[in-house]
């Protein structure tokens, strides 16, 4: 499979998402931590949280994109190439930036549209809705509904694509009847369903409950999917390459055969040997042929050495 292939087209793109919602985030904070200038713009600010926006709602698409890939390669492996052309694949990553950045512009809109008073400190180590949402001085539950709307319509809604998929794609290997076949199903599936597992499951704790009930197990939950999950992303998707590599160093290795040189002197010996010349335990490689010498090699050994 070449790189060419929808499966690592979208990969490619989801990889892309994971850098740049991380380098959003990663390069500000540990300036902070190692000189201590924890001060950003009111810019910098809002611009932080629109791309932070823009490219982790990329990447709930994308996941949903990946999903319907797999689903139709196992459930309608002869109509893949139709299925999932290359225009497909580019209108299923237009589409999944194009609804992202309409939803980071009413994040952002809804998250710094109010006016701000009282000391400008954001507790938290990037500016996320919430944490900026409480130096509000007006009413804010109307622009929380907003957002708790649009992220339970982005997760929820690309979430159930992703399980939609899955469960044809479970029907379709529980119906196989090839125990290969299944685990080769299973072994394909392994990598996205950990990703979408991590991914989902950190995000959901995070957007999908009232502001007023987020506390100091945000900031660790932030960590692990803003800086853990993307640098775990490339560990994982590398498991099903790592075990292309072996199936292929073995397929590389020579094979050797033995060759007899000489007359034998056992019948049982000299039986399985002409069987070897005449079938196919013969080969036809003559550099990868070890010659064992037989006995009258063996004896002009023996008179050299006790000459």
């Amino acid at each position: 499979m070449g790189l060419h292939t929808p499966m690592y087209f979208l990969l490619a793109h989801f990889s892309l998402a994971d850098i740049c919602y991380s380098t959003v985030i990663s390069p500000r904070m540990l300036t902070d931590l190692l000189f201590g200038d924890k001060t950003i713009s009111w810019a910098g600010c809002v611009a932080q949280f629109h791309l932070f926006a823009l490219f982790v709602t990329a990447e709930c698409h994308l996941l949903a994109a990946m999903a319907y890939d797999l689903h139709v390669a196992i459930c309608h492996p002869l109509r893949y190439v139709l299925l999932v052309s290359p225009r497909a694949c580019w209108h299923l990553v237009a589409c999944s930036y194009l609804v992202a950045s309409l939803s980071a512009l009413l994040y952002t809109g809804c998250t710094f549209g109010g006016s701000f008073c009282g000391p400008r400190r954001v507790d938290h180590f990037f500016c996320d809705a919430s944490p900026v949402l409480r130096l509000a001085c007006s009413d804010t539950r109307g622009r929380e509904l907003a957002i708790f709307g649009l992220a339970a319509a982005n997760g929820l809604g690309t979430g159930a694509a992703i399980v939609l998929s899955y469960g044809r794609v479970l029907r379709a290997v529980l119906g196989t009847r090839s125990a290969p076949s299944r685990a080769r199903a299973f072994r394909t599936c392994a990598s996205h369903l950990v990703s979408v597992s991590v991914f989902y499951g950190i995000l959901f704790f995070m957007y999908l409950q009232p502001a007023s009930w987020h506390g100091g197990q945000d900031k660790v939950a932030s960590v692990f999917y803003t800086v853990v999950s993307p640098m775990l992303n490339p560990f994982i998707y590398s498991l099903r390459n790592r075990e292309k590599d072996k199936k292929l160093m073995r397929v590389r290795t020579p094979r050797y055969t033995l060759e007899y040189q000489g007359e034998c002197e056992c019948p049982r010996a000299k039986t399985q040997h002409e069987n070897l010349t005449k079938g196919n335990g013969h080969s036809s490689c003559n550099q990868n042929r070890l010659r064992v010498p037989g006995p009258q090699a063996l004896q002009v050994v023996k008179k050299g050495l006790n000459s």
